[in-house]
């Protein structure tokens, strides 16, 4: 069985308690439900932060109207985006980490990526093109080449495309962002959907 090894990995991530019983500060304030899609023939790679509220409970990524959004941005469908074979899903924090005194969602846990990506990583050796959707991915991925902010960043996505293509959050709170920087929908997203429809017909 070809995925043998992977099945075994999820199995492993799925049933995670890191967060709980080792946290690296305050532990989840709820039970862990691990959320991510993967499979070895997998061409898109889309590194997000962390499952929000809907997606915890759904237990099935961007299940919310950041999902629609961010498909738009890709170019796909519901059937094409949530096919594990063809686009893999793995954010930051496994699961949803919580809210802040806001409202917002806290950040992604920090136990997740030391534990698990490089091990996800390695089994999915057909990646063309690997979405970093946000600043944690951005930094983990990117490094030192990885700009003094997300704006940066995303700003000079050229010097890291096609392998990789930095985007801001698709959540509505990053309208205003959007709005001032009208090169992400006229530049960017056009150079990406491209890249995406190629990858997707190999």
């Amino acid at each position: 069985m070809p995925d043998a090894g992977l099945d075994a990995l999820l199995k492993e991530v799925r049933a995670c308690r890191q967060c709980v019983t080792a946290p690296v500060g305050e532990p989840l304030p709820h039970e862990p439900r691990p959320v991510l899609q993967v499979a070895s023939s997998a061409r898109i790679l889309i590194a997000g932060q962390a499952p929000g509220t809907r997606v915890h409970a759904s237990g099935r990524p961007f299940t919310d109207p950041s999902g629609d959004r961010l498909r738009d941005w890709l170019g796909v469908d519901n059937d094409i985006f949530y096919d594990e074979k063809r686009i893999a899903i793995i954010p930051m924090g496994f699961c949803f980490p919580g809210l802040d005194k806001k409202g917002g969602d806290l950040p992604p846990r920090k136990e997740c990526a030391p534990l698990w990506r490089n091990r996800l990583m390695a089994a999915l050796p057909e990646l063309k093109i690997t979405i970093l959707v946000g600043q944690y991915s951005q930094a983990w991925y990117l490094r030192e080449r990885a700009k003094r902010s997300l704006t940066e960043t995303v700003a000079a996505w050229r010097d890291f495309a096609p392998e990789f293509f930095p985007t801001p959050h698709p959540s509505w709170r990053n309208n205003s962002w959007l709005k001032k920087h009208p090169w992400f929908d006229a530049e960017l997203l056009p150079e990406l959907r491209m890249r995406v429809a190629e990858a997707l017909s190999e």
